[in-house]
């Protein structure tokens, strides 16, 4: 329903619906769009406002949701950590029993060096493309 719901608040004009109006559109219960929302709310993918002297909020997407996210080095470094203490219970197991915590490490310390880089790598070819006109520039 979550990925229903994101793919629809992309297209659906006016950019700000209800939840009825989601869930006449989406052919679903508001139950079910009420947990989609705050799903995608908690990825800050949407949002929810509401029109002074209306009862009832609007749901549209987060302009945050179009800004890359997930790229904080730090919380793969945290992890790494987190697996090495795994690691250290795990101190007298047989390989094959560490194995999965290995490879754990190995891949939170990969995200943690290539994910800053990986960024700055998206700002440049998104900046290209604006200046070739390729992608719209923010409110212009």
């Amino acid at each position: 329903m979550a990925g229903r719901l994101l793919g629809y608040l992309f297209v659906c004009d006016p950019p700000q619906q209800t939840i009825d109006e989601l869930g006449d559109a989406l052919l679903a219960s508001r139950s079910a769009i009420t947990g989609a929302v705050k799903l995608l709310e908690s990825y800050r993918m949407a949002r929810r406002t509401r029109v002074a002297g209306e009862r009832m909020d609007r749901v549209s997407l987060d302009p945050v949701s179009q800004q890359p996210q997930n790229f904080n080095s730090a919380i793969h470094t945290e992890h790494a950590a987190l697996f090495r203490e795994g690691l250290a219970l795990l101190a007298d197991a047989p390989p094959e029993r560490r194995a999965p915590l290995e490879e754990m490490v190995a891949l939170a310390e990969f995200l943690g060096e290539r994910l800053p880089a990986l960024l700055d790598e998206w700002h440049t070819y998104r900046d290209e493309l604006r200046a070739s006109g390729k992608l719209p520039t923010p409110g212009g």
